[in-house]
């Protein structure tokens, strides 16, 4: 067994690829887990990543849907951080594709852990999504307090499956003798901007800018959105493996932009490309969330025009978090994306 071996599982995904950068310019030693090895858009970046001070990557193929498969990706770790989730908010079949993916792939890590007295940490990769109900009022804040007991599969699979894939580590979490039951904590971003260092991560919370960036819309929704660098989400995975209460959650968000500010603020930044700045009208956005596949008429109603906040104070105090200002994030999103050509 290699001394203090952190399994990042997810780790071709957005947050994940950071945990993995920020883990090995810490000298850690780390098996990175991907569903395919043979892909280069997975693996390649990761593998540029730089290693400091005698740390190592192992990357690894894993399925998180077979049980086998698990097992040998997490075999003789002492620490786990769990990323890997589907990352859709809508589809067809919402139960197959977004609900047991990470339901069921957390169930199969929990029952690899029982399997490997070694692990001592487990990290969960959660979302405000598991803490936000289905109504709130507008202007309120929500701690991590709060349960989002009300999600269904039919009005929030996401939230759904954030929720069960959480409650499904807690109550194993309980269940366990405390001598000897790994250390567990919950990390719940809200949406996820920063530096993508794959085409692949322009598919989850980066599809906000990328609309802007292709300006596949012609206007902006009237839609405020919660920031946190994904940069700042890695620091607190990595902090939580030391720091924080065992059975903690801590909420990652720096801070709130309107989508028009995010527009105006790009615009000012690359003046010579096109940005829309225009907000339509409330009817009119929920018409095209009717037929966005991101995006539902029920979260629409819910969301737009109006504002939630989230007390993420708990992680600057416990985890030792600080957070990058949401509009250098957007600003340091972007480079990446133009640099490669993935605009």
């Amino acid at each position: 067994m290699v001394k203090d071996l952190v399994v990042v599982t997810g780790a071709s995904g957005y947050i994940g690829s950071h945990i993995v950068a920020n883990l090995l310019l810490k000298g850690r030693n780390v098996r990175a887990t991907v569903r395919d090895t043979k892909d280069p858009q997975r693996t390649q970046h990761l593998y540029d990543l730089p290693i400091k001070n005698n740390g190592s990557l192992e990357i690894v193929e894993m399925d998180l849907l077979k049980t086998d498969s698990v097992n040998n990706a997490i075999s003789n770790c002492t620490d786990i951080i769990h990323t890997a989730a589907a990352v859709l908010v809508r589809s067809k079949n919402p139960q197959k594709d977004i609900v047991d993916p990470s339901v069921i792939g957390t169930k199969n890590i929990l029952d690899a852990i029982d399997n490997n007295i070694s692990v001592k940490n487990f990290i969960h990769t959660s979302s405000t999504a598991a803490i936000r109900p289905a109504s709130w009022k507008n202007g309120m804040t929500l701690t991590t307090d709060t349960f989002a007991k009300d999600a269904t599969l039919e009005k929030n699979p996401y939230g759904l499956a954030k929720y069960s894939a959480e409650m499904l580590v807690r109550n194993w979490h309980k269940g366990k003798n405390v001598e000897f039951r790994p250390r567990m904590v919950t990390i719940h971003p809200c949406m996820v901007f920063g530096p993508p260092m794959s085409k692949r991560h322009l598919y989850g919370s980066l599809s906000m800018i990328m609309l802007l960036v292709k300006r596949k819309l012609p206007f902006v929704l009237p839609l405020q959105i919660s920031i946190v660098d994904v940069r700042d989400v890695a620091e607190a995975h990595v902090n939580a493996l030391t720091n924080g209460e065992d059975g903690g959650r801590y909420l990652t968000v720096a801070g709130e932009m309107m989508w028009k500010d995010i527009a105006i603020l790009l615009k000012k930044r690359y003046p010579e490309r096109k940005w829309p700045v225009r907000v339509i009208p409330y009817s009119m956005a929920l018409i095209v969330a009717a037929f966005h596949p991101k995006i539902t008429i029920s979260w629409a109603k819910t969301h737009l025009k109006n504002k939630l906040f989230w007390d993420a104070s708990p992680a600057k105090k416990e985890l030792g978090m600080s957070w990058r200002d949401p509009e250098i994030t957007i600003l340091e999103t972007i480079p990446n994306i133009l640099e490669n050509g993935w605009d």
